[in-house]
């Protein structure tokens, strides 16, 4: 077996890790810089939606924290992720799964820059309805999810995503 590096979809996956990558990071120096959180923190939108302040140093809704002088072991753990999700993108024919795994690489390199740059990950979505609040998260989670649901919907129906030979 030879070490790949690109494949036939990799500019596809590449194109999708830069957009989401730049959409995430982009979205994330606007709200920072950009939006006056007063002295709540909280930021009303619709009554579904607030753009809140918020840094997590865990995983998903804080889970494992290791506080902002443990962020190189998250951030190593995403930056292994991206390099492993880019081997795959290497072997893969099929566009629609170039697409997902490019999602994942862009959403796991832009909480990495987080990690490196602040010690911790800027979350700054909440949405809520009728008393329930889901967790906050960010544009980069946005698209770990949908990359992950992409990968779901090609191994289910893998054939008719399957690029043409």
């Amino acid at each position: 077996m030879t070490l790949r590096l690109a494949g036939p979809h990799t500019l596809t996956g590449a194109l999708f890790a830069l957009a989401a990558l730049a959409i995430d990071q982009g979205s994330k120096l606007a709200v920072l810089h950009g939006v006056d959180f007063g002295p709540d923190g909280i930021v009303k939108v619709a009554p579904f939606l607030d753009i809140v302040w918020a840094w997590n140093t865990g995983i998903s809704y804080g889970l494992f924290s290791l506080g902002a002088e443990g962020w190189w072991v998250l951030g190593g753990v995403k930056l292994a992720a991206a390099v492993l999700f880019w081997f795959w993108l290497a072997r893969t024919d099929n566009r629609l799964e170039a697409a997902a795994l490019g999602l994942l690489i862009g959403g796991a390199l832009g909480n990495a820059i987080d990690r490196a740059a602040y010690g911790a990950v800027f979350d700054f979505v909440s949405l809520h309805a009728f008393g329930f609040y889901w967790y906050v998260f960010n544009l980069s989670d946005v698209a770990i999810v949908a990359g992950v649901g992409l990968l779901l919907y090609a191994s289910f129906f893998g054939s008719a995503a399957k690029s043409p030979p």
